[in-house]
């Protein structure tokens, strides 16, 4: 069934008012801000930095159109990029920085679109770190002290992103990774492994020269502890020797049978002490006397 003509008008001027009314309220959600652009010539920001101001807008339609910028911070990752630091080490670098836009009227004005800004940003972090990682040794890149080459790296680009006046203000920048080219890699392990042998042999040296010093020291100690015991025991034998002599002279100034018979009794040990002595005497030689008459006995 065909529409009675008399509605067309109104079914055409429903469609021209929907379609002016799309064209003249949009919505703009709290995650985002928003620019109205007037035939080409931004007039009005909404919802920007700490403003409030998201939900339902009016604009001129057909003439002003609206451009959205995220709100939330922006995540991008950069491309390898190789760097030679301060020590003329080549390095492949992955980086990555974090961002929002502060100031959307500006990004807009500089960098129009997000594409154009990630490649702008992008080589600004780039240029960065070409710049702060070859003022640095390849050591501290790799490990030792980055937390301060990246704290670096960061009021850098934020120093070059203020002067470029691209309306963002940089969160962070992080190095991913810092590697060495893969041609770079043996050579770079060659002379870490020599490096380590040579620290090797000159603490293996160090450890033997001690050794042979404890050593030295040690028979020093002994030879001086020996000296010092070998002098104590001829002061004590000496003295020894000394009293007996004493003792002896005393006792053979008492008696002096029993001063012969002590000279006889060392004599009977020296001779005949072991068993084994061959002696040709007659019986009745003064040598055998005090064996038939004891310590008494006279011939």
């Amino acid at each position: 069934m065909m529409m009675d003509r008399r509605y067309i008008p109104y079914a055409i001027a429903a469609v021209v008012a929907l379609i002016v009314l799309a064209n003249t309220f949009f919505i703009v959600d709290q995650r985002e801000q928003a620019i109205v652009v007037r035939l080409g010539d931004p007039v009005r920001v909404v919802n920007a930095g700490s403003e409030a101001t998201a939900g339902l807008k009016v604009k001129i339609p057909f003439m002003e159109q609206v451009l959205r910028f995220d709100k939330r911070n922006i995540a991008l990752e950069t491309e390898e990029e190789e760097v030679i630091a301060a020590d003329q080490e080549r390095l492949v670098v992955d980086a990555f920085i974090r961002y929002r836009i502060s100031e959307p009227l500006q990004y807009y004005r500089t960098l129009r679109d997000d594409r154009t800004a990630g490649d702008r940003i992008q080589r600004l972090v780039n240029s960065s770190l070409r710049q702060v990682l070859g003022s640095a040794p390849s050591s501290d890149i790799i490990s030792g002290a980055r937390s301060g080459v990246m704290a670096n790296t960061l009021a850098d680009v934020r120093a070059r992103a203020a002067s470029s006046r691209l309306g963002i203000e940089v969160i962070d920048v992080r190095i991913r990774r810092a590697d060495l080219p893969q041609e770079n890699m043996a050579a770079t392990y060659r002379r870490m492994e020599t490096a380590r042998q040579q620290q090797a042999a000159q603490i293996r040296a160090v450890g033997e020269q001690q050794k042979r010093e404890r050593i030295a020291e040690a028979d020093k100690e002994v030879t001086i502890t020996l000296a010092t015991a070998q002098e104590t025991a001829d002061r004590t034998r000496g003295e020894g020797d000394a009293q007996r002599t004493r003792i002896y002279a005393t006792s053979f100034g008492r008696d002096a049978g029993f001063a012969s018979f002590y000279r006889s009794m060392q004599a009977y040990e020296a001779s005949i002490g072991q068993g084994d002595a061959t002696m040709v005497l007659s019986p009745n030689s003064a040598f055998f006397r005090y064996f038939e008459r004891g310590p008494g006995g006279t011939r």
